[in-house]
């Protein structure tokens, strides 16, 4: 007895059928369009994603610039501490700042640029 197998021929997703279908069936329709609603808030809505992944980059960006100013508050603090004790400093930061010089000396103002 020879038997003969044979396999059922798969069908392809026709996508016309299944619209149809999905058109038919309203609670399978309601819960599409309410999970579709749902996920584009959660992606694109005021406390979605998105909106988080730019708040967490600007408090990236926030704490890089506090830590520059707290560098910047101590390097003031510490050149004020200096200037208030040593009379070299306050003489060095008259020199560069202001170009001031003593009694009888010349000072000769050099361009970067020329050289």
């Amino acid at each position: 007895m020879e038997e003969t197998f044979y396999r059922k021929k798969s069908r392809r997703f026709d996508i016309r059928a299944g619209l149809k279908k999905l058109l038919r069936n309203k609670t399978a329709l309601v819960l599409i369009l309410a999970s579709l609603c749902l996920g584009g808030y959660f992606v694109f809505g005021t406390h979605g994603i998105l909106q988080r992944i730019r708040l967490q980059e600007q408090k990236k960006e926030l704490e890089r610039k506090i830590r520059e100013a707290d560098e910047e508050t101590k390097s003031l603090q510490s050149q004020s501490k200096s200037l208030e004790n040593d009379h070299k400093a306050v003489e060095k930061v008259a020199r560069e700042r202001y170009g001031m010089a003593r009694k009888g000396e010349k000072v000769y103002k050099v361009n970067k640029e020329d050289h």
